[in-house]
């Protein structure tokens, strides 16, 4: 008599554990896809709220550069005197002023991007430079002429800066 009554506590006991476990599987995976659903609302919201701020923050990047492109710096800053030393030193005050006007925007974009940026500012205060140091340089007027010939002679580092931006801001959409 023992054994029957074994098997029948047996016979009531292993299918209620086994639709225990079944009803325990799905109620794990239902939470988990509640929590996966929930936490993909809230990457998404969080990118609604972000991507603003991102293509404002390449926006104003992208009209840095083109600010600091030689030519477009050249017709904005203009020389006080004939002083060439002073001229290239106001040219590049104004780059400086225009980049620290911009540093924040770089937590918003990749780092390969912003050293893009940096390296364009970079070689085009050299640019300026290097103009100055060339012989026969002696007045603003001839800096002046000195950037805008090596400006067409070389590439400008502002235009494959703005090149790498513009590819970059491609990829978010």
């Amino acid at each position: 008599m023992d054994f029957e009554r074994l098997i029948e506590l047996l016979s009531y006991t292993i299918p209620a554990l086994i639709t225990g476990a079944v009803a325990l599987y799905f109620f794990k995976f239902h939470t988990d896809n509640e929590e996966k659903r929930r936490n993909f609302l809230l990457v998404k919201e969080k990118q609604n709220k972000a991507l603003p701020l991102q293509l404002q923050a390449y926006e104003r990047m992208a009209l840095f550069l083109e600010r600091i492109s030689p030519e477009k710096l050249l017709i904005r800053v203009k020389p006080n005197g004939k002083n060439a030393l002073n001229y290239q030193n106001k040219l590049i005050l104004s780059i400086d002023q225009e980049y620290e006007h911009n540093l924040a925007q770089q937590i918003y974009m990749s780092e390969t991007c912003w050293n893009a940026i940096v390296a364009a500012k970079n070689a085009t205060i050299q640019l300026i430079r290097m103009s100055h140091a060339t012989e026969g340089v002696e007045t603003s007027d001839d800096l002046r002429e000195k950037i805008i010939q090596n400006t067409m002679e070389n590439d400008n580092p502002t235009k494959t800066a703005l090149s790498y931006l513009k590819e970059e801001v491609r990829k978010i959409f």
